[in-house]
């Protein structure tokens, strides 16, 4: 405790020194905590909000998920989904619980005087609001036999209610959805944005009614639920396989001409893109660390031979080399330490504004600040050892001797 105490007094000693030395170790730490805190609230957010697709469910595209060019150009040279592919995969997959397929365009609704532009059209088989977990606040989904004879009716969000119909009941009224009347039967759950992005401007019609008014000329989207759950999804996957390989008389040793989306797949591309962001931010914010390190290693030398002949006194009173060499750690530890505290502090407070002000969720783990303040400290317990070896190999004599 006395060696605390001397140490804490050294620092008060020298306030605005001591400050402007934390700056290095202040910004690293800050910067770690910040940027640990907004890729654990986005993990968290996307896991819940982003990647709906159920872990029994996956997808089969044309496209899949594209990492680079030359999978761009290679998924333009495959076939389109068609609608025979839907229907030979519907009526041949025995290990598929549900099939379901979609198309979806981004064009403008109206109602009267009021439009909105920009709304996300999504034609769908009936199925695919059991498929994808779709809540409805109000009315219902439109039924096989409306998707079959391509009825007229549509599924709303509540970002096209708002907009088109105010605080009106929509359901049963009719909206204009390029150039075509189609009457409202129900009204999706409010889902709230994803990165300042609203997931309620969008609506569903039957996919036969979309592509009689779209065309059908773009490739389909198909999503399965496996049967028998998660536990039946590679013997799922395996069939569908076979079926549209067959279909497309591809090559025993062959690539699929098609890609296959999992949420697991999703994951995992995720979990790579933040990785590969954490360790570049984590890089940038060690350079500070490591700037802040030398820093404090620099002051604690001039501190050393600023306090030599005060070395001599405390040597030749009786404290051991171990005492000196404590006590100067001592220094460093809690110069990096409060450092490490400020860092903390400037960190949570800047995610938290980020959180409530900006469009990024973070999360801040009570393991996150005690990171924090650990980094600090081992900081400066290694840049504190190299001035206290040198203080404790201070001949007491010849410190005495130092003006």
């Amino acid at each position: 405790m006395e060696t605390l105490r001397i140490a804490a007094t050294a620092l008060r000693a020298h306030t605005l020194r001591s400050f402007l030395t934390l700056l290095g170790v202040i910004i690293g730490v800050m910067t770690v905590v910040t940027v640990v805190a907004i890729i654990s609230g986005l993990n968290d957010y996307i896991s819940e909000k982003v990647f709906q697709l159920n872990p029994d469910v996956y997808a089969v595209t044309q496209y899949g998920i594209i990492m680079s060019r030359e999978q761009w150009l290679e998924a333009l040279k495959r076939k389109k989904i068609t609608v025979s592919d839907f229907n030979a995969v519907r009526a041949r997959c025995s290990r598929c619980d549900a099939v379901g397929a979609s198309n979806s365009t981004q064009t403008t609704v109206k109602r009267g005087a009021h439009r909105l532009d920009g709304v996300r059209v999504n034609g769908a088989t009936e199925n695919m609001a059991e498929i994808n977990n779709l809540d409805l606040e109000a009315g219902r989904f439109y039924t096989a036999s409306e998707e079959q004879r391509s009825a007229l009716v549509t599924v709303i969000g509540s970002d096209v209610r708002d907009e088109l119909f105010g605080k009106l009941d929509p359901i049963g009224r009719t909206i204009w959805i390029a150039n075509q009347p189609m009457r409202v039967i129900g009204l999706l759950a409010k889902q709230g944005s994803v990165l300042g992005r609203s997931r309620d401007n969008q609506l569903y019609i039957p996919l036969s009614s979309w592509r009689k008014r779209f065309g059908s000329r773009d490739s389909m989207d198909l999503f399965v639920r496996a049967r028998g759950g998660i536990g039946g999804l590679e013997a799922s996957m395996d069939e569908v396989r076979l079926i549209i390989r067959g279909r497309r008389r591809t090559a025993f040793r062959g690539d699929d001409p098609f890609a296959v989306v999992t949420a697991e797949a999703l994951q995992m591309v995720w979990k790579s893109i933040s990785a590969g962001l954490f360790s570049l931010m984590i890089f940038i914010s060690g350079i500070s660390l490591v700037v802040g390190g030398i820093v404090i290693m620099n002051i604690m030398l001039v501190s050393v031979v600023e306090r030599t002949r005060e070395i001599g006194v405390r040597r030749a009173i009786g404290a051991t080399r171990r005492n000196i060499q404590l006590q100067f750690l001592s220094e460093a530890i809690l110069l990096s330490l409060g450092g490490g505290i400020l860092g903390v502090l400037l960190g949570v407070g800047i995610a938290k504004s980020i959180s409530t002000f900006g469009p990024l969720p973070t999360l801040v783990r009570p393991m996150l600040v005690v990171a924090g303040l650990g980094i600090a400290v081992v900081t400066g317990a290694l840049a504190g050892f190299v001035p206290a070896l040198r203080a404790a190999k201070l001949p007491p004599i010849e410190a005495l001797r130092f003006e």
